[in-house]
């Protein structure tokens, strides 16, 4: 079955950066868009980052310039490199996959980012 698996998650301060990993097993990688959601206590979940299986990738604007998306295949990993880390970015981290060539969407179980200020 398709799995997700989310690592790096944290506790850093202010202006620190993290670097979360997302596996992806049990689905073609290379057929995938993946993306990055977030959620805050008493939030919505929000789509943070996506980058798509030719590689484009897009922001929210709140991480602009401050986060940046990639993706390995041969790692079948997706990456999210977060940089000038900030309290409002305090959150749970998921990985979010796509498939193009099947129905569905699948979720990794979250990984936990804190910020402290």
């Amino acid at each position: 079955q398709v799995q997700l698996v989310e690592s790096g998650g944290g506790l850093v301060q202010t202006g620190g950066s993290l670097r979360l990993s997302c596996v992806v097993s049990g689905t073609i990688f290379s057929l995938n868009d993946v993306d990055w959601y977030r959620q805050a206590p008493g939030k919505q979940r929000e789509l943070v980052a996506t980058v798509t299986r030719g590689g484009s990738t897009s922001y929210t604007d709140s991480v602009k310039g401050r986060f940046t998306v990639s993706r390995d295949t041969a790692k079948k990993t997706v990456y999210l490199q977060m940089n000038t880390l900030k309290p409002e970015d305090t959150a749970v981290y998921y990985c979010h996959a796509r498939p193009v060539y099947r129905g569905g969407d699948f979720w990794g179980q979250g990984t936990q980012v804190t910020v402290s200020s």
